[in-house]
């Protein structure tokens, strides 16, 4: 007997690439709130999973530069043992005062920094065929690793990203004539524009009417999926109607099952011209029930639209219908 393949609607309804095994389990966040996913793989080598350009440009500007200045202090000290041994047996470095011990490592190492950096004052000179080999193959070194730095610090500063700032807590507010709606806001926070900005919100909680307990996934619709322009704030609604998953649910039931509002935004950097993303989550316990927003802007003497940013997340008491 043929067995009758699983509907591909039904399937895209409980995984939408987040999964539906794992998360079933778990008590920690599906998203976390800066976008990163708390995912850890294992099974792939190192050769096999290691990406080395992308983990530089994707660290933190600390860690970058703790690693380059790591690796340049590296490349110095393994130069300065090269020479200090060839100065040792056979006076690789001639030039300056004659020191011996700790001061004449330093000697190398300095003579090391002026070669691999091309600055060459002349005061310390290799003596010898082999000192001069191994003056040249820093000196490559020095130029290739220059480049690659140049090259890294220029992709990681015209490298377009977005900065969209979201609400701290979702809300469940008075919507429409009578309804509810679940809501939050976001801002651009940068002075650069946003256009053709998307959004996606995708509901992730615990079935608990089955004994599977299986977590399932829902895309939530929205008010409006799409603005044409970021200039001021955007709250984002779903209205929660008879088809809502959220109907008749309250944050108690939210919290029960575990629920995660996953958001994905896209958009259009008008200063690139490139497509930037932004991600977020909210859990239940972000989500605040019978609230609404306060307005974030005013108009100024000349006419203008200011935009107070600090109240992004201000909020104030609202009777639910």
């Amino acid at each position: 007997m043929a067995i009758e393949p699983r509907r591909r609607a039904d399937a895209q309804d409980s995984d939408l690439g987040l999964g539906t095994v794992a998360p079933n389990q778990i008590r920690r966040r599906i998203l976390e709130k800066n976008g990163d996913f708390n995912v850890v793989r294992h099974g792939l080598s190192f050769w096999t999973s290691a990406s080395v350009y992308h983990d530089l440009l994707n660290m933190k500007w600390p860690t970058f530069l703790g690693w380059a200045s790591l690796g340049y202090l590296t490349l110095n000290l393994l130069f300065a043992a090269i020479y200090l041994a060839l100065d040792v047996h056979v006076g690789a470095l001639t030039g300056g005062d004659s020191i011996e011990g700790f001061h004449r490592f330093m000697r190398a190492f300095y003579f090391s920094v002026e070669t691999s950096s091309t600055i060459g004052y002349g005061n310390i000179i290799p003596h010898g065929d082999f000192a001069n080999m191994v003056m040249t193959v820093e000196s490559f070194a020095g130029l290739l690793g220059a480049a690659l730095m140049t090259g890294l610090v220029f992709a990681r500063f015209s490298r377009p990203t977005a900065n969209v700032r979201f609400s701290e807590h979702a809300l469940i507010a008075p919507y429409g004539d009578g309804g509810r709606g679940f809501m939050f806001r976001i801002v651009n926070g940068r002075r650069s524009q946003l256009i053709e900005l998307q959004v996606q919100v995708i509901l992730s909680m615990i079935d608990d009417s089955s004994e599977a307990h299986t977590r399932r996934f829902h895309v939530l619709p929205l008010e409006r999926e799409r603005v044409p322009f970021f200039s001021l704030n955007w709250t984002i609604v779903h209205p929660i109607d008879d088809q809502s998953p959220l109907h008749g649910i309250d944050v108690e039931t939210l919290q029960r099952r575990q629920a995660e509002i996953t958001i994905l935004i896209t958009g259009m950097d008008e200063t690139f011209s490139q497509v930037v993303h932004a991600r977020s989550s909210y859990r239940a316990e972000e989500i605040v029930e019978g609230a609404r927003f306060v307005q974030m802007f005013k108009l100024s003497d000349d006419g203008r639209t200011e935009i107070d940013i600090r109240r992004l997340d201000e909020y104030e008491p609202a009777d639910l219908p």
